[in-house]
């Protein structure tokens, strides 16, 4: 397949950028997730400055992996491949039927929870915790996922 160079250089830079945020949330979520996050857990988070900034280090690295593989790597991607894009839940579908992600409807259930880990934060820490939680059980689906993103895209532009 001929792809132009500026697609080449693209798809190089976020599969560099993508796999280093693999590697940034795998790290964080080991730390974070030693144990099962509780809601005792959650209470600590302002006494406890370590934990708040893991939580926070967390919540940002999973929100920032999954736009950087839905929101570019995927796009770039379909367009390398001659792929018809659209909106994002096309694109998911897409990348569904291609095998890049597992479900277009957990990919958004994940948009949710990080949604929830935002804006719960403050205010509801048994939600908080449920959603640090699940946000947990889908880090390595979301990794897989990226990483499946990020080897296509190398297959491609070598």
């Amino acid at each position: 397949m001929n792809i132009p160079a500026s697609h080449q250089e693209r798809l190089s830079f976020l599969a560099r950028v993508t796999e280093k945020e693999c590697v940034h949330l795998l790290q964080t979520d080991a730390r974070l997730f030693g144990d099962l996050f509780t809601v005792e857990d959650a209470q600590k988070i302002e006494s406890d400055p370590i934990l708040a900034e893991r939580l926070d280090a967390f919540v940002s690295r999973f929100g920032r992996l999954q736009d950087t593989v839905g929101d570019k790597l995927l796009p770039a991607l379909l367009i390398s491949m001659a792929e018809k894009t659209g909106a994002a839940i096309d694109n998911l579908d897409r990348a569904e039927k291609l095998g890049f992600i597992e479900s277009a409807d957990s990919w958004m259930e994940m948009r949710r929870l990080r949604n929830q880990m935002v804006h719960e934060y403050i205010e509801d820490l048994a939600i908080l915790a449920s959603a640090l939680r699940s946000g947990h059980a889908f880090v390595p689906s979301l990794v897989k996922s990226a990483r499946l993103c990020v080897e296509r895209a190398h297959r491609l532009i070598t």
